[in-house]
């Protein structure tokens, strides 16, 4: 009932676009967001210290995430002005093509239900909610069960600069708090960053589902593919980072390794070397790399692929080190060797410290493993070859599977003006400050014969008096 009661708040708000908010110039909106982050930043501290206390993320990266978003926020909205107004972008200014003059401006699309994950709550949520807010929507926030509480931190902000509905927060199971409301059939937009499987359930049962818009950043599993000419240095390194920056808890970690078998002896030394040196413990302390596992259920899944992998032929190559071991919900990384396709750490997204590295004599191997993936969303590629000749062919493999190749670096989303693309099961739209204003956004025509004076003198009324075409 409460799930519900949000969704006839976020709807009274829409009032099928006749709200005040979605009725509200882009200048005014822009206004009450810019007011809303004033309110933000006074309470960075406290947001700071509820991404390290409830989700394990070091001072320094919890730093990182709430700085990043308000810049964030910041580019979005002189995209926004950019996108209405600059006279690079086409019919943004009266313009007359084939006896037709016309001009464009994004408008909402209406009800948006939102759902992020726990590992960037603030900033993954914000990369979706500040440009459909932007852009005149309604939003319903599902928090995460872990991961909530810098958004209950936000309320009184958003409470007392946007009107009454336009933001609403759920909480409680997903199952059961957004399943009723996608029933409803009153949700014009889905916005999700999570796992495929729930966000297929969500779309199914929402009633019309031509209706529903949805944007959607999904599971990776990104594959680092190191070439018998890679720097073993820099490909190790970079491996390791992308594979257990923050606990391996991001969807672009590097979530696969495969080493060339003439440089795998000495790759994988050199990875249990670099894993060790990461100092583990609580997420205050100075110099942190791993600290515990914020999801209760996450250390007995990792134990589960840990235990198939072994079972057929794989090692824990640093469990010397206590590779694979739990102290309450503290994960020491485990780095397994040599993974094969028959094991389910192969295909499964693990989204956790653990390092699964296979070998290839053979390129066509790798292929093949990119070929069979539900993979889509980045890859990185390590490699020494300055000719393309061993390069280009791969780049050329994974340019119709992936959304971004990365070279001699990890896997990542950054910078925010960049793309964040996917196919297959990773993605359903791009994520960057440009086209997120275009996801949550409509294009909408205003139009008249280029001959008729009369309405060419509506036109300029229109652009002193109506707020949809107001200038900014």
């Amino acid at each position: 009932s409460d799930a519900l009661f949000a969704l006839d708040a976020a709807s009274a708000a829409w009032d099928s676009g006749q709200g005040t908010w979605p009725q509200m110039s882009l200048k005014q909106r822009i206004t009450a967001i810019e007011a809303v982050v004033e309110e933000l930043k006074s309470v960075r501290e406290e947001i700071v210290n509820s991404l390290m206390w409830e989700i394990c993320k070091t001072r320094g990266d919890a730093g990182k995430e709430f700085d990043r978003t308000m810049d964030y926020i910041g580019a979005s909205i002189v995209e926004a002005k950019k996108q209405a107004s600059s006279h690079d972008t086409f019919l943004a200014d009266w313009t007359t093509v084939s006896g037709v003059r016309a001009r464009v401006r994004r408008g909402p699309i209406g009800v948006n239900l939102m759902l992020a994950p726990f590992n960037y709550p603030l900033n993954e949520m914000y990369c979706m909610l500040i440009p459909s807010l932007l852009m005149g929507n309604t939003v319903i926030i599902k928090l995460p069960a872990v991961g909530g509480l810098p958004h209950i931190l936000t309320a009184p902000a958003f409470a007392k600069h946007l009107p009454k509905g336009v933001i609403n927060f759920v909480s409680g199971s997903g199952r059961v708090t957004c399943t009723p409301i996608m029933e409803s059939g009153k949700v014009d937009m889905l916005g999700f960053i999570g796992g495929a499987a729930a966000v297929d359930a969500l779309i199914g049962a929402h009633p019309n589902a031509h209706r529903l818009k949805v944007f959607s950043q999904l599971q990776g599993k990104n594959m680092g593919i190191v070439l018998e000419d890679a720097d073993i240095e820099t490909a190790a390194t970079q491996c390791v980072l992308g594979a257990l920056n923050y606990n391996g808890q991001r969807c672009t970690a590097i979530k696969l390794v495969m080493v060339h078998e003439s440089i795998a002896d000495a790759f994988t030394k050199r990875v249990v070397e670099l894993v060790s040196d990461l100092k583990q413990g609580l997420p205050w302390e100075e110099g942190v790399s791993i600290t515990p596992l914020p999801e209760p259920t996450k250390p007995s899944y990792l134990e589960e692929l840990i235990a198939d992998a072994v079972s057929k032929g794989a090692d824990i190559i640093n469990s010397e080190q206590g590779g694979g071991t739990l102290s309450g919900a503290l994960f020491t990384p485990a780095v397994l060797y040599p993974v094969r396709s028959s094991m389910r750490v192969f295909q499964e997204e693990q989204f956790g410290p653990v390092m699964p590295i296979a070998t290839f004599s053979d390129v066509e191997e790798v292929h093949t493993a990119i070929k069979d993936s539900w993979n889509g969303q980045q890859a990185a590629v390590f490699t020494s070859d300055t000719t393309g000749k061993s390069s280009g062919p791969m780049i050329d493999r994974l340019s119709t599977v992936v959304g971004r190749i990365n070279i001699n670096t990890q896997c990542a989303r950054s910078p925010d003006s960049f793309p964040f693309a996917g196919r297959r099961s990773s993605a359903m739209g791009t994520m960057s400050i440009v086209e997120a204003l275009k996801g949550f956004s409509v294009e909408t025509v205003v139009s008249y014969s280029a001959s008729n004076d009369l309405s060419s003198l509506i036109a300029n009324g229109l652009d002193k008096e109506s707020n949809f075409l107001a200038k900014l």
